[in-house]
């Protein structure tokens, strides 16, 4: 989807069009979810601080995001995408991989039927995406950026490995910004500079993913579409209208964040064997702490405790936190209370 959220609130405002909208923060505090094209124009983007963002856009409108609304157009999307095939893999709210080699519908032409998912999308939402058609995923996520907003792309087999040569390193999906510099150190900067390396170096310098950057950088990319596909962790974070200060008004300030993360885990059944706190001080510098457990966390007093042992690891402060968020990974789907007693009877 283009600009997600922020498309959906030019939508459903008129007021909003042709303006340049930030979904998130405020214009003294928080963090930018989602940029219109018009704020883009100006550098501004998601994750972004918004003093920063107003900084570069003047004029920019912020608009508080409204979750409930995007994920319901969400599911109104993904109906759409299961008319034509059952393989799909959510990465987001606005974005999938579809496998449609064999699809619902017979079509022969994967470029057709991303074109009529585009044109359903516009009809039945007023909202506009991009798709990239391709033989695998890497390829088919390079092509849906290709021609953004509103665009479709096609990188067919003959075209794979020479579309990558020329792409910059930081263009690669899984590259972040940390990855790009370490791999210019190395001189490489391009796709075709980083199909030089040889596999070895990149798995020495670069770990497990070294295997992914050197078959994306020869246009092959074996990982398969996944309908099933797990979610690694769950979390919440929140940014505060006044820095805090001191460990009681952190302390009470994780509160709801802990709420909105055992709530999840409750509606879900899911619970997590590690317990992650983030905090964002006021220079945003960031800090993480970890704990892991032999087995899943059961109760939400037992997730306070650990998340109240990680924040007494950071007291005392020297500077001001702006921002806290919880997480909890190494998941497993477990009954609750609830369900265990619905899924019982007695004779």
């Amino acid at each position: 989807m283009d600009a997600f959220y922020a498309s959906v609130e030019q939508r459903d405002n008129p007021d909003l069009r042709g303006k340049p909208v930030a979904v998130g923060g405020s214009e003294a505090r928080g963090v930018v979810a989602a940029a219109s094209y018009e704020a883009r124009k100006f550098g501004v983007h998601s994750a972004m601080p918004s003093l920063i963002a107003k900084r570069k856009c003047p004029d920019l409108i912020f608009v508080k995001p409204r979750f409930d609304t995007y994920k319901a157009i969400s599911l109104q999307i993904r109906k759409i995408f299961g008319e034509y095939t059952p393989l799909i893999e959510p990465l987001s709210l606005d974005e999938a991989y579809l496998d449609v080699t064999e699809n619902l519908k017979g079509i022969g032409s994967a470029t057709q039927i991303a074109g009529e998912i585009r044109e359903r999308i516009r009809a039945e939402t007023g909202l506009t995406a991009s798709a990239g058609v391709s033989y695998n995923k890497f390829l088919a996520k390079l092509a849906s950026d290709h021609r953004k907003p509103d665009g479709l792309f096609v990188i067919p087999p003959e075209m794979g490995p020479t579309f990558v040569e020329t792409l910059p390193v930081r263009k690669f999906h899984g590259v972040g910004p940390a990855t790009a510099k370490k791999m210019e150190q190395f001189g490489i900067k391009t796709g075709l500079e980083l199909r030089a390396q040889t596999l070895a170096f990149l798995q020495q310098n670069f770990g497990k993913v070294g295997a992914y950057y050197y078959w994306a950088a020869h246009g092959i990319d074996e990982r398969p579409v996944r309908a099933d596909r797990v979610r690694k962790s769950v979390g919440a974070e929140n940014t505060f209208a006044a820095d805090l200060s001191t460990y009681e008004a952190t302390r009470d300030a994780l509160q709801e964040i802990i709420d909105k993360v055992w709530g999840y885990c409750e509606r879900s059944g899911i619970r997590g064997r590690t317990v992650t706190l983030k905090v964002k001080f006021a220079n945003f510098q960031q800090s993480t702490r970890s704990r892991s457990g032999q087995i899943p966390i059961a109760t939400r007093s037992e997730l306070e405790q650990l998340v109240d042992a990680l924040l007494a690891l950071l007291f005392p402060i020297t500077r001001d936190i702006r921002l806290l968020g919880i997480s909890l990974s190494s998941l497993t789907e477990v009954k609750t209370e609830r369900q265990r007693q619905v899924g019982s009877f007695e004779i």
